[in-house]
């Protein structure tokens, strides 16, 4: 249908209501901390985010946490200890180097990766070859047919994929959508801005230095470009086209995501992309510093902007999403949403939520995110509700596809100045070979793409 319509709670009948469905995380947790089951689980990527998606996931279930892999020495090391402090067994899990050794085992229900974007495509399909569910982060691929890779394998072998798009767990955001939006409060809604103005890009040039000891650098390249190394990559190499999807891979997933669950929205018609290195001309970084994007609806449109330079459009939301309808404008982040109506009514707000004092452990975690989590704690449990009543989980592996595919698209159609329509069902960008060509990318030996034999 077009995107351009009222919503109202009809709209909504086929699906559960935000408020049931938080309102089943509290009840859900509780069962699972008093379930019999023990969830088996391993992490692929024991860096910042790894860790603390597994944390969280050790404060809503019953798991034992059995397999550790990174590439890192140093980071395995750490993760292991930790990991035996949190769970009830206090048990050190079993340490990898390499995640194909850790999946030949076979002997776990769950698998969260939270490697670098480049891997994600190979672990996720032999994680679901080897008989388990995956919390898989964002965005779940590099190029377009990986994800296709991923999408197939999943539904073939019949195991869930939970996406870390979190935002679709985010207490303060399902309210959005419950009170704003099925509500009709905005009547009818044409236009949306998603946007980010963070100075997250790394912009520093250093020297080619020696590989570490304890660091592999080539498993950690692996099927990408294995670049000069200029120290580790940890969290920098989101800075390299060669492994991710700029910031547009990175931020644009959470918020486009964001918009698409808000409206019930799936494939853009068309993606058109302008953007560079406009500033920011010194760095090593090979990212876009400005980019705007336009994803194309029947009577709607959503439009990207980033920026890792100047001010935000608006300093209250500096990384968000905003939703125009004729009735009133809906602006909301990762802290709080704002509907604000035109003409006579009342402004409705809402904050975050905190949990520190039912997680107070939260509060030693290093680098944690306070704000987020919640949202990746009710991912969490969504998740395996999703495996306990066999049903699809929130932020599903088609949906993660769907909101990584258009990014990269996006950075594609950037590339090549011209608007892009892919067809999900032939898997080609619509009369342009060029285009259809970039959907996959090569890969360095000996790794395969997986694309050809999923």
């Amino acid at each position: 249908m077009g995107a351009s319509f009222y919503i109202n709670r009809r709209n909504f009948l086929k699906s559960a209501t935000a408020a049931m469905a938080l309102s089943s995380f509290g009840a859900y947790g509780l069962d699972l901390m008093h379930s019999q089951k023990i969830w088996r689980v391993g992490l692929i990527g024991c860096g910042w985010y790894g860790k603390s998606d597994l944390f969280k996931l050790i404060q809503v279930a019953n798991v034992e946490v059995v397999s550790l892999c990174d590439v890192d020495q140093k980071h395995l090391n750490e993760a292991a200890i930790l990991v035996a402090e949190r769970q009830k067994s206090r048990r050190q899990p079993r340490l990898y180097a390499d995640y194909r050794k850790m999946l030949a085992e076979k002997d776990l229900d769950i698998v969260l990766i939270g490697s670098p974007d480049h891997w994600h495509a190979l672990q996720a399909i032999e994680a679901l070859d080897a008989g388990a569910h995956l919390y898989l982060q964002k965005p779940i691929s590099v190029d377009v047919l990986e994800g296709e890779a991923i999408l197939a394998k999943a539904r073939a072998v019949g195991k869930k994929v939970q996406i870390g798009t979190q935002r679709r767990s985010t207490p303060h955001l399902i309210d959005a959508k419950k009170t704003i939006i099925e509500a009709g409060l905005l009547g009818k809604i044409s236009h949306a801005e998603v946007f980010c103005y963070y100075h997250m890009r790394w912009n520093a040039n250093p020297p080619v230095i020696e590989v570490p000891s304890h660091f592999d650098y080539e498993m950690w390249a692996g099927p990408a470009p294995k670049l000069p190394f200029v120290g580790l990559p940890h969290g920098r190499w989101r800075a390299f086209m060669e492994y991710g999807n700029g910031i547009v891979g990175d931020m644009c997933v959470h918020m486009f995501d964001a918009v698409r669950w808000m409206l019930g929205l799936g494939w853009p018609k068309k993606i058109s992309s302008t953007g560079g290195i406009y500033v920011q001309k010194d760095a090593i970084a090979n990212i876009s510093d400005t980019q705007n994007a336009v994803f194309e609806y029947d009577d709607f449109n959503c439009v990207w902007q980033h920026r890792s330079w100047g001010t935000a459009a608006d300093p209250e939301y500096p990384w968000g999403f905003t939703i125009y309808g004729e009735n009133g404008t809906l602006k909301a982040d990762v802290f709080k949403y704002e509907f604000i109506p035109n003409g006579e009514g009342k402004t409705i707000k809402k904050n975050v939520i905190y949990e520190r004092e039912k997680y107070p452990e939260d509060l030693k975690e290093k680098r944690i995110e306070l704000h987020t989590a919640p949202a990746t704690r009710g991912q969490m449990l969504d998740l395996l509700a999703a495996i306990e009543q066999d049903k699809l989980p929130v932020a599903d592996v088609k949906e993660g596809h769907i909101s990584t595919a258009s990014c990269i698209l996006a950075n594609m159609a950037m590339k090549l100045n011209r608007p892009l329509s892919y067809d999900f069902e032939h898997k080609i960008v619509v009369d342009d070979e060029e285009a259809t060509a970039l959907l996959k990318r090569e890969y360095r030996g000996p790794w395969q793409h997986p694309y050809a034999s999923s």
